[in-house]
């Protein structure tokens, strides 16, 4: 089976997840860091999910965040700063420049219910191709992007799936619910409470009042 280097990029914590600011500020009231940790849950779950796929045999996450940085490592991911600091697809180029070329893949930071067996379907469909994306639930944005040759050429951001799509790569088909689901807003995390999330978010989420709709 092929392997896969993984990118995943996470924001300083401060500017990550604005969306679910109305969230965490109610959940303050119970969690005076709730912000934070709920970012930090969902990186975990994340970076625990691609880890234990069959498929990936390294995760490097971009960041410059302290807290994420030492979070990561301490799940077996490298970490690279981000150097470039001029957003996302910088990011991500850069931290896919670091490992030397092989296949390449960029995964989202905020898929709480990724399944390990679902991203080593995706990636073992990637493989066929020169480069390949996993649309988000949505379907108009990216929540994997695979480059079996190194070429990554990100372009992550509004339309995201459209855009890689125009930039030569192939919209996988897979049944993959977790994979597709990134959390954005409020509502992302509850369709994703509902597939099952792993076990930092599940345990950031028990220790609040809130209950998915």
């Amino acid at each position: 089976m092929l392997q896969w280097s993984l990118v995943v990029p996470a924001k300083r914590l401060t500017a990550a997840k604005t969306r679910l600011t109305p969230l965490t500020a109610a959940l303050g009231r119970e969690l005076p860091t709730g912000h934070e940790d709920l970012v930090l849950a969902l990186l975990a779950d994340t970076v625990l999910a691609a880890r234990d796929s069959s498929a990936v045999g390294l995760v490097v996450v971009v960041t410059d965040d302290p807290q994420a940085a030492a979070l990561v490592t301490g799940l077996g991911a490298r970490t690279v700063a981000d150097e470039p600091d001029s957003g996302l697809n910088a990011a991500l180029a850069h931290g896919a420049g670091t490992l030397g070329g092989g296949p390449v893949a960029a995964l989202s930071s905020d898929l709480p219910a990724l399944r390990p067996g679902e991203l080593t379907a995706a990636l073992q469909a990637a493989a066929a191709v020169p480069r390949a994306f996993v649309a988000d639930a949505e379907g108009s944005g990216t929540t994997l992007l695979a480059a079996r040759d190194g070429d990554l050429a990100p372009r992550f951001g509004r339309g995201s799936a459209a855009a890689h799509a125009a930039g030569g790569a192939v919209r996988l088909a897979g049944d993959w619910p977790g994979l597709r689901q990134d959390v954005d807003t409020p509502a992302d995390l509850a369709a994703a409470c509902r597939l099952g999330v792993g076990e930092r978010t599940a345990a950031f989420l028990a220790a609040t009042s809130w209950a998915p709709g």
